[in-house]
């Protein structure tokens, strides 16, 4: 069977990487608005409807209007933006995160994909939670590094200008105010009862992406050490194809580029018995967006979530 699929918003950093993933594909035919009605309400509208998965890479705002637009009960929305993701309305799309995760996300119409950071995160978080190892309550902090791409077509511009300002040369910590735009589904997906503390830096290189969190042991649930943190992260994701768990040695260096064009995420568990480091590393145009897209798109279709990932 072939589907049709229709990217709104292919003009970004999304909506490319997308287009690229799925252009050889056979089972995809990609439908394709005229350049002059990208912004035409009744064209898009028609292109919409027209197709079985939409893909939104919008804005907030764009994306919630291209929402309303769609009337037909089977074309399957796949939103990009931070609009729907801690809606009650929408699947969450991380579906290594439970097995109830990938049973909505393949009987689901409305599916809302995850933020890059968040992803790195909540792959940290939820396990720890659903376990009951990491209290609610514990006040967790998150550091993170990302390439530029994170930032779309403006920040790409700037970092890639041939004058670009010497600040652009080294890592920049940003959302200085504790209010960046991935915390709701940090805290809502993880059950977390206070945001976390998030200090998100921008890097000059192109995409990769660290996600860490430090923790006490004696402040978690029965004090495990890093051992028994370890075998327990390995079990939950044990069969998951896209994450996996590995031990990082005193000693080791993890790289931020680790999945540079690829949909993985290794999560690395850190430190001692006394205190930890747990790090994911994901491509943040790959499991982190685009890659993690068609991965939700491929669960929704009831196709091998791989295809187009490997």
């Amino acid at each position: 069977m072939t589907y049709k699929v229709f990217i709104d918003g292919r003009e970004g950093t999304t909506g490319l990487q997308l287009e690229q993933r799925l252009s050889g594909r056979d089972d995809i035919t990609l439908l394709q608005i005229e350049a002059d009605l990208r912004k035409d309400t009744l064209r898009r509208e028609q292109l919409i409807n027209e197709a079985e998965v939409v893909f939104l890479c919008l804005p907030d705002e764009a994306a919630l209007e291209a929402v309303a637009l769609c009337h037909s009960p089977r074309t399957i929305l796949i939103d990009a933006s931070t609009a729907h993701r801690v809606s009650k309305d929408w699947t969450y799309g991380l579906p290594e995160l439970s097995p109830n995760h990938r049973q909505a996300i393949a009987r689901s119409k409305r599916i809302a994909n995850p933020g890059c950071y968040a992803t790195g995160a909540n792959c940290i978080l939820y396990p720890l939670t659903t376990l009951n190892i990491l209290p609610l309550d514990y006040p967790v902090t998150i550091h993170a590094v990302s390439g530029y791409s994170g930032g779309g077509k403006k920040l790409i511009a700037a970092y890639e200008s041939a004058n670009r300002p010497p600040g652009y040369l080294y890592p920049c910590q940003y959302a200085l105010g504790l209010a960046h735009k991935h915390l709701p589904e940090m805290q809502n997906i993880s059950g977390l009862l206070r945001p976390p503390i998030f200090n998100p830096l921008v890097c000059d290189f192109y995409a990769g992406m660290e996600v860490s969190i430090p923790l006490y042991a004696d402040l978690l649930k029965g004090k495990p050490g890093k051992k028994a943190v370890l075998e327990v992260l390995t079990e939950y994701y044990a069969g998951q194809r896209f994450v996996t768990v590995a031990e990082q040695a005193e000693e080791g260096r993890i790289s931020a580029g680790e999945h540079i064009g690829d949909n993985y995420l290794t999560l690395y568990v850190c430190g001692n018995d006394r205190q930890m480091t747990l790090v994911s590393v994901l491509d943040n145009l790959g499991k982190g967006a685009s890659g993690a897209a068609v991965q939700n798109m491929n669960i929704a279709l009831g196709l091998d979530e791989s295809v187009s990932l490997d």
